[in-house]
């Protein structure tokens, strides 16, 4: 799945990068983000079901919290006996976490006051969780490159539409805030995989 996981990653990290230009010293957010905002608030009114079920989405992305979530992902990879996906479980989180608090300030667009908010980083590492599951499932079901890589999208994106509801109808973040979490993730994550693959085959080749 190499291939068609590289495109996918590439577009990803076009779309990240050019909404990251876009939005350089943004306070307000877009249309479509003031009107999606509008729509989905009434969705997490407190105290409701929709509002605990958003509270708990919202805390997977926190620090403690993903922290557990990738150490038990890279033990249930580990422990399936695919390595390389154990290390991409830590790995793929850890390098869309670096990435995403780094590019903040340098596009610093603004929400709730000075909360800085491009890219999401929330959305960025369910995301990136979603991805190591979906190739994981791959891997255990023998999907291949016919299904393999809709799996691995469909699971991805499915986390990121949970936290991007999660973080926008609480004005946590602002929807393209998510969107380009979502595409940092696409292109981190493969990156960080294909980087993997590369040093654990030319290990395997000299040893």
């Amino acid at each position: 799945m190499r291939t068609s996981l590289t495109l996918v990653a590439i577009a990803g990290a076009v779309v990240a990068v050019v909404l990251g230009v876009v939005f350089v010293g943004d306070t307000v957010g877009t249309a479509l983000d003031r009107g999606v905002y509008d729509a989905l608030k009434g969705s997490v009114p407190e105290p409701s079901v929709g509002f605990d079920v958003s509270w708990v989405i919202g805390t997977a992305g926190d620090p403690a919290w993903a922290a557990g979530l990738v150490v038990i992902l890279a033990a249930v990879c580990f422990a399936a006996g695919r390595r390389r996906l154990a290390l991409l479980a830590v790995a793929g989180p850890v390098a869309t976490g670096l990435v995403t608090t780094v590019v903040k300030p340098l596009v610093d667009r603004t929400i709730n006051g000075d909360h800085l908010s491009y890219p999401s980083g929330h959305t960025a590492l369910l995301t990136s969780l979603g991805i190591v599951v979906g190739l994981l499932l791959t891997d255990r079901f023998r999907l291949g490159r016919a299904a393999g890589p809709g799996l691995v999208l469909g699971l991805a994106l499915l986390c990121a539409a949970a936290m991007s509801w999660s973080q926008t109808s609480s004005r946590v973040h602002y929807l393209t805030d998510t969107l380009g979490g979502f595409c940092s993730a696409l292109a981190l994550v493969t990156a960080a995989g294909l980087i993997i693959d590369r040093v654990a085959d030319r290990v395997k080749v000299n040893g």
